[in-house]
């Protein structure tokens, strides 16, 4: 088990190289500590002024809910992640973040948050690489919806999330935990319930994964990949690209 902390440690040196004095910049960030059970609202869509949180521990789903009442969910953030970030900076946050699991997030105001840019820039551009990750992983989901077949999307909806866990050392190529519900899933990909237990069953018939009991299992790892034409690139997870040294190191799924 990895501490709270080292999972944006993690994620953010994916990109950039920190050094001691900017790891220290961001680990000293004063931050208040909350945790908060499934269901509870982190923050809500039209909300201004609010500060922004960096996910420590559990899962949670950003989404826009619809004046008929209907939710789209955007994606799902995992621990290492920052919410509402942006709009920090647009000042009124365009979508909604709730708690799927037990969570920990850490508060932190914008004035500390622009402060620590200030000391430590580098810092700043592993948080603006790691939002732009972000952004081209919600190009990918638009692809998914607006042209992936409903087995193809929800293989490569699954596979980047356990391209993004392993980044933070949770899971392996045999799988991960994953606390989401078949309703979540469905939402996600644009799918009815009922659609997504009829994909997933076609995918445990075929023998290429299964998810039940809270849990991924990846049978056939590379007919799985080859199936959703999933590529890695959009993840950017082969090091950073900014280093204090010129060793380099690649990861591949």
């Amino acid at each position: 088990m990895i501490s709270s902390i080292e999972t944006v440690v993690r994620k953010l040196r994916c990109y950039i190289d920190l050094n001691q004095s900017e790891l220290s910049t961001l680990t000293t960030l004063p931050r208040k500590l909350i945790e908060l059970e499934p269901g509870h609202e982190i923050v809500h869509e039209g909300q201004r002024k609010h500060n922004a949180f960096i996910l420590f521990d559990g899962w949670v789903s950003s989404y826009k809910l619809l004046p008929d009442g209907t939710r789209q969910i955007i994606d799902f953030q995992l621990p290492g992640d920052f919410l509402g970030l942006r709009s920090l900076l647009l000042r009124t946050s365009d979508h909604s973040f709730e708690a799927i699991t037990n969570v920990t997030v850490a508060e932190i105001s914008a004035k500390h948050i622009f402060e620590a840019f200030e000391k430590a820039p580098r810092l700043a551009a592993a948080v603006l690489w790691a939002a732009s990750r972000d952004e081209a992983m919600i190009v990918e989901h638009l692809i998914n919806i607006g042209r992936r077949s409903a087995i193809t999307r929800t293989a490569h909806f699954l596979l980047e999330l356990g391209a993004r866990l392993r980044l933070i050392g949770i899971g392996s190529k045999e799988g991960y935990p994953c606390p989401l519900s078949q309703y979540l899933l469905a939402d996600a990909l644009g799918l009815s319930a009922i659609h997504i237990n009829r994909v997933l069953r076609q995918l445990r018939e075929q023998n290429l994964l299964t998810f039940n009991k809270k849990h991924v299992h990846f049978h056939n790892l590379e007919k799985l990949i080859e199936l959703a034409d999933f590529q890695m690139a959009y993840l950017d997870q082969e090091g950073p690209i900014m280093k204090q040294s010129e060793s380099e190191g690649h990861s591949h799924y």
